[in-house]
């Protein structure tokens, strides 16, 4: 039998920190920070649980996306938000050289450093959506967002979504939602720099409503993570 695909975990909106060099200049409210356009509430406690539970690495930040956006490539404009536009070339050039740039080459080295533990590696950047945007309701739980053209990764997300069902009975999951896993960003980026049968790319976002408080917390939690376990031993 093969060894296992080795697990990363990720989570790059985990929190609202403003530096304090760029506080002044941003001014951002906060009450919009607080919001989910600041930060993915519940994330990074989720990663880090599962880090724990699965003894697996996390490349975490909390540095929040309204001052540079860690999922998206340094060269989309949407990176910077409408008040991080405001900002001087320059001080924008160094966002991508000072925050960016660092999460991004530490995910890197997590990867790489996987990959040869393993004959392949399972990324899964941890995200969560809040339940009602712009009016409407998200009538789900779990999204797993994919590239359904690698063959690995469509694989990985079906039997990650029937595990989770099993796990907990009634969970939503749904595929490629409530973003499309082709769109710009982390995960979509190294898929570009390694192969399908030796990287698989996948963004798990969890909704807000369960992540708000404990017990459904640690429920979903723990199915995520049971799931996981059982969906890597099926990749061995």
């Amino acid at each position: 039998m093969a060894a296992p695909p080795s697990l990363v975990l990720t989570c790059e909106h985990g929190g609202a920190r403003v530096p304090r060099a760029y506080a002044a200049a941003l001014r951002i409210p906060d009450a919009v920070l607080a919001s989910h356009r600041g930060f993915d509430a519940g994330a990074l406690d989720a990663a880090r649980a599962l880090s724990r539970a699965l003894a697996a690495p996390l490349v975490a930040a909390t540095t929040t996306r309204l001052l540079v956006d860690l999922n998206r490539s340094p060269h989309n404009p949407r990176a910077f938000s409408p008040f991080a536009r405001r900002l001087p070339r320059e001080v924008r050039e160094a966002l991508l050289r000072d925050v960016h740039a660092p999460h991004w080459a530490r995910v890197r080295a997590a990867l790489d450093a996987a990959a040869e533990r393993a004959p392949s590696v399972v990324h899964v950047a941890v995200h969560s959506f809040t339940p009602v945007l712009g009016g409407d309701e998200r009538r789900f739980d779990v999204g797993l967002l994919y590239d359904p053209r690698r063959a690995p990764e469509l694989r990985f997300a079906l039997r990650l979504q029937a595990a989770l069902r099993h796990v907990l009975p009634g969970l939503r999951v749904r595929r490629n939602a409530p973003y499309r896993g082709v769109a710009d960003g982390l995960a979509t980026a190294m898929r570009r720099e390694r192969p399908a049968r030796r990287y698989v790319g996948l963004e798990l976002e969890l909704c807000q409503a369960w992540l708000a408080r404990d017990p459904k917390r640690r429920l979903l939690v723990k199915a995520v993570e049971l799931a996981l376990r059982s969906v890597l031993a099926q990749n061995a």
